[in-house]
């Protein structure tokens, strides 16, 4: 990527993350955001810092997250369909988050390690429906497993919802559509925990990735444990859905729309491509929570549902070149 592209790239990180810090309830001039960051006694401090300044960055580092999560998942099975919601990944964290609810279960480390188990069930379960034909993996039939089993997975969090009697099990709902509402510096650092590891192992396997984009076979040859890897995927991944759904709740199709959306503007090897997915991906999530924020002002739209109405659009698109 060329000298001017990244300073385009900064700069729009840069603008994104100003208008996040200066969008809400109550909008703040420019002056006002930059005063409440640097000057803890101001006015704004308690707006800009402990508001804001969370809800944006968690925003930025989720949607980078999932992003790379669906880079990874679209070269590990060779679709341009896959990513971690339509995979059944986020429904599985989301049904363990909900059970960690309803089972009364404290602590801020609680929610987002049953999250983690339900987000590997989920990934075992499809991964088990995906293997036919002498367990040959089908990309296709993975997919249509994913859907299966996101679709099962939301009815019991349903059932749950509806049956249990602990409080806010019933609020569950809308934290479910997705939003940063109760975004918290302790919220970014569980998130920060959770998903350090494993997103690093994605950057460090990227070139393992562009060997498995070249299928199974090119990619043994050529030296790639196509198994192990994976497994790694899918292990990465998960924890990366997991960590996400439990601090913001389900946000669809982020996975989907950005790593299309840099594929088509660049196609960069996997070196390149996964450290730009992440800064777009994280672009990306910050403006649709600035727009939940404001299109119904002061009402909250959950931001799962703003990416929602971008990415199921794309996806018709991309499922009709698919088949075609």
């Amino acid at each position: 990527m060329s000298t001017g592209r990244g300073v385009l790239l900064v700069a729009a990180v840069a603008g994104c993350i100003l208008l996040g810090l200066s969008t809400g309830a109550v909008a703040l001039p420019l002056a006002d955001v930059w005063n409440g960051l640097w000057h803890a006694g101001s006015s704004q401090a308690a707006i800009v810092r402990d508001l804001r300044a969370p809800r944006v960055a968690l925003a930025f580092l989720v949607g980078g997250s999932l992003a790379i999560s669906g880079a990874a998942l679209q070269a590990m099975i060779r679709n341009p369909l896959a990513e971690p919601y339509l995979l059944g990944l986020s429904s599985g964290a989301g049904l363990g988050a909900v059970i960690a609810i309803a089972s009364r279960a404290g602590g801020p480390w609680s929610v987002p390690a049953a999250a983690f188990v339900g987000a590997l069930s989920a990934v075992a379960l499809v991964y088990r429906l995906s293997l036919v034909s002498g367990r040959r993996l089908d990309p296709h039939v993975l997919l249509l497993s994913g859907v299966v089993v996101g679709a099962f997975a939301g009815a019991l969090m349903s059932a749950i919802m509806v049956l249990s009697d602990a409080p806010g099990v019933r609020n569950a709902f809308l934290w479910l559509l997705g939003g940063f509402g109760t975004a918290s510096w302790q919220a970014l650092a569980v998130f920060s925990v959770y998903a350090c590891i494993p997103a690093g192992l994605l950057f460090f396997h990227s070139r393992s990735l562009d060997l498995l984009a070249l299928g199974d076979e090119p990619a043994h040859h050529l030296g790639a444990e196509v198994d192990r890897l994976r497994r790694m995927v899918y292990l990465c991944t998960a924890l990366l859905t997991a960590a996400s759904v439990a601090t913001c709740g389900i946000v669809g199709f982020v996975g989907l729309v950005v790593p299309h959306a840099v594929r088509t503007r660049f196609r960069p090897l996997h070196r390149t491509l996964l450290p730009l997915v992440f800064v777009v991906g994280g672009c990306f999530l910050v403006l649709a929570d600035v727009v939940s924020r404001t299109a119904v002002r002061p009402l909250e739209l959950p931001v799962g549902v703003i990416t929602a109405l971008i990415g199921v659009p794309l996806f018709a698109v991309l499922l009709r070149r698919t088949i075609a």
